[in-house]
């Protein structure tokens, strides 16, 4: 057998004389199998990686049975499914394993027809791809790489690189492959770019050729258009109106440069260093406010992807006469967390330069932010560390002007909070407390507390401190409050004394309107007609619980296990109709936000016996000497007494029984009476009656009790005792005398 990438390389006349031997198989298989046909393609491609199923059909069979293998006997790798006269091989992803010659094997009775089919495989999965070794640029060579990826077989690939119409490279892969593997194959050119290539597209073209297999693509190929750079070059500036300028005058200056694509422009100044300081990326820069530092070289750079071109100039600024003033003025009061804008501007200097500091040398602990002839100091938030006096120094030429601020901090941002250590109930204590957050200077501050008119607490708090903190102070007392105390105003009033300081507001309040509650009590429970009532009475209980605010009524049943079983929230718990298992304890709650009060009832359903049973076992006809118990029962009635009664004419015998059974042991002619069950509770009574047939034992021929066999036995000795003393008697009256030895001799 050839291997199936052999049997693509066979020579025409050999695949020629295999197809014709294959015919021939096939009409000897016909012959032998007339009336059935098997279908199957003689040839298909498939992609590694794709899904591909191969159908065998048979006619002429109503029932055929399927096989398949390969040629050379491999395994299949893939599924089979037959149905009716049909068998399907799926192979999902297709994969080398699957480059075979497959062979379907259909059989009907003693009937076998068999069909080949070759499965070609190849990989051609994707279009090229084109990589540059770099950007194009024009008189620069680049290597330009175009890729197949995953291509199977790759003996049979040609690459064609091409530029617009002109054919750059062409390279076919026509060594051996040493296995069966999916290749990625490249094809290299390096060129160089000139203006013409601007706008022509490199084209990367791969071809599979297998002509004997039908697939499609068979040729693939990827366009990427040229984008051809010119580096940038004859960069100018001009500048408007001059490069020597006033201190506190403008200029403008514009820059151009050439390059494909067109450059882009960066304006920078030199540093001392030499380093470049960033200022713009417009062709355009705009410099107003000139001032002394602002001299120097400005540089101009044309830059795109390929490369930059630059240009410098020189700008002169002469100095001039300046005043300094700062705002809000030499001293600001402001409250800790707010926002606070110091500003420091200058007249009649064209290009100042700014520079804050405190007094003492300490952090500024703001932002500084420099507009033209102002620069502004922004403490946001203000804290602590910035109660300071800050000094603004202001540079013009080689002169300098200081200005002075001071700033001065409180804190006093929220009204007192009053919080209460609980619910007021009365007559439980309670403790208020009046708390003033984030105060400061704390040193400074007085908390009263007010019920309505009346101070009842205050406290100063004139500790020194001992750094610089926001504190929060608090007043706290405890007091009884009572019902009197409803509606009146708890008023917590903080004042912050600090008269040296413009500020608003130095005092702050609080109010508090008091609300006592009082607990729930004095639960009651009536129920109507009665908490003992007869099945299927209506039954109505009421709950009532005083307290403030009025307490809510929650009914709830007791559990066997002891747990609650909310009922309902009105306080009228009624039933309509009372049933057996609605008794029990049912619980009352008064609830409301001071407490909870409890009250139980039992309610007691009372049930009439019903279905009262009397038996008598085994039967109520027995015989004489049988045992028979005679049993009463009454079904589902809790507390109910049973009483068995013997009914005679002489009068009723109260029996003995026990669990409402009484037991007859040997039972007599005379026990055969009625018998009568009364069941009884508070609600009611119910009778029932039987009547016991005792038959007797004389008649029965297959009777014999134990008292009968020991009669027989006894009877079987005395009988012929008594016949011996009647004889020797007999013969004593005739002799006047009786020995019994004499007897016995005689016997002897």
């Amino acid at each position: 057998m050839f291997s199936s990438r052999q049997q693509l390389r066979m020579p025409r006349k050999m695949v020629v004389i295999f197809g014709a031997s294959n015919i021939l198989w096939m009409v000897f298989a016909v012959s032998q199998a007339s009336k059935m046909e098997i279908f199957l393609e003689p040839r298909v491609a498939a992609q590694i990686g794709d899904v591909i199923s191969l159908t065998c059909s048979t006619t002429g069979c109503e029932t055929p049975s399927f096989s398949w293998r390969t040629q050379i006997d491999s395994p299949l790798n893939g599924k089979v499914k037959n149905e009716g006269n049909n068998s399907t091989l799926t192979m999902d992803p297709v994969s080398f394993n699957n480059e075979h010659a497959y062979l379907c094997t259909a059989t009907c009775g003693s009937k076998k027809l068999e069909k080949g089919i070759q499965v070609e495989i190849y990989s051609f999965p994707k279009d090229p791809e084109i990589q540059l070794s770099g950007p194009l640029e024009v008189g620069k060579p680049v290597t330009v790489t175009c890729l197949v990826h995953d291509v199977y077989p790759f003996d049979r690939l040609e690459m064609n690189l091409l530029n617009g119409n002109d054919l750059l490279q062409s390279k076919d892969f026509l060594e051996p492959m040493e296995k069966k593997s999916l290749e990625t194959k490249s094809l290299e050119v390096t060129f160089t770019p000139t203006n013409e290539d601007i706008g022509k597209g490199l084209v990367c073209r791969a071809q599979l050729h297998m002509d004997e297999i039908d697939f499609e693509p068979k040729e693939r190929e990827t366009t990427k258009e040229l984008q051809v750079y010119i580096s940038p070059r004859n960069t100018v500036i001009s500048v408007n109106p001059s490069t020597r300028l006033q201190e506190g005058g403008s200029v403008t200056m514009t820059c151009a440069s050439e390059g494909l694509p067109p450059p882009q422009i960066f304006w920078s100044k030199k540093l001392d260093n030499g380093n470049l300081q960033l200022l713009s990326g417009n062709a355009t820069l705009t410099l107003i406010a000139m001032r002394l530092e602002d001299s120097g070289t400005y540089v101009c750079e044309g830059v795109n992807e390929v490369g930059k071109d630059e240009k410098e100039v020189e700008l002169i600024v002469q100095e001039k006469p300046f005043t300094v003033e700062i705002f809000p003025g030499p001293q600001i009061i402001t409250q800790i967390g707010d926002s606070v804008v110091l500003t420091c501007s200058v007249t009649d200097c064209e290009s100042p330069s700014f520079s804050w500091r405190t007094q003492i040398d300490s952090p500024l602990s703001g932002t500084v932010k420099v507009e033209g002839a102002k620069s502004t100091l922004t403490l946001s938030p203000v804290n602590l560390e910035n109660e300071h006096s800050y000094l603004c120094t202001v540079t013009c030429g080689q002169k300098k002007l200081e200005k002075g601020i001071k700033v001065d901090l409180y804190s006093f941002p929220r009204d007192p909070e009053v919080e209460m250590s609980g619910l007021l109930v009365n007559g439980n204590p309670v403790t208020v407390s009046c708390e003033v957050p984030n105060v400061y200077p704390s040193d400074r501050l007085e908390i009263e507390l007010f019920k309505g008119e009346t101070i009842i607490e205050s406290k100063s708090f004139l500790e020194d401190m001992d750094k610089k903190s926001l504190e929060t102070k608090s007043l706290e007392m405890t007091f009884i409050p009572t019902t009197e105390d409803t509606g009146k105003v708890l008023v917590c009033l903080a004042t912050l004394h600090i008269d040296e300081m413009e500020f608003e507001p130095k005092q702050r309040q609080s109010t508090q309107t008091l609300y006592v509650n009082v607990a729930p009590r004095d639960t009651t429970v009536v129920v109507s007609p009665s908490s003992i009532v007869e099945e299927g009475s209506p039954v109505n209980m009421t709950c009532s619980s005083d307290g403030l605010p009025a307490p809510n009524i929650l009914w709830s049943r007791r559990l066997s296990n002891g747990r609650l079983q909310a009922l309902s929230e009105d306080p009228i718990l009624t039933l309509t109709s009372a049933k057996m298992e609605d008794s029990g304890i049912y619980v009352c709650e008064g609830i409301n936000q001071a407490g909870i009060s409890r009250k139980e009832v039992e309610l007691i359903i009372q049930v009439a016996p019903k279905d009262i049973q009397l038996i008598a076992f085994p039967s109520e006809s027995v015989k004489e000497g049988d045992t028979v118990i005679i049993s009463c029962t009454c079904g589902n009635v809790p507390k109910t007494w049973i009483i068995l009664k013997k009914k005679a004419e002489t009068g009723d015998t109260v029996l003995k029984s026990r669990d409402g059974a009484y037991t007859i042991h040997k039972v007599q002619l005379e026990d055969a009476v009625v018998y009568e069950c009364e069941s009884k509770n508070e609600a009611g009574l119910q009778l029932r009656s039987l009547t016991l047939d005792v038959k007797g034992r004389e008649n029965n021929k297959d009777y014999f009790s134990p008292e009968l066999l020991v009669l027989y036995c006894a009877s079987s000795l005395i009988i012929p005792a008594i016949g011996m003393i009647i004889y020797f008697a007999r013969r004593a009256n005739m002799k006047g005398s009786y020995s019994l030895v004499e007897a016995q001799k005689s016997k002897v």
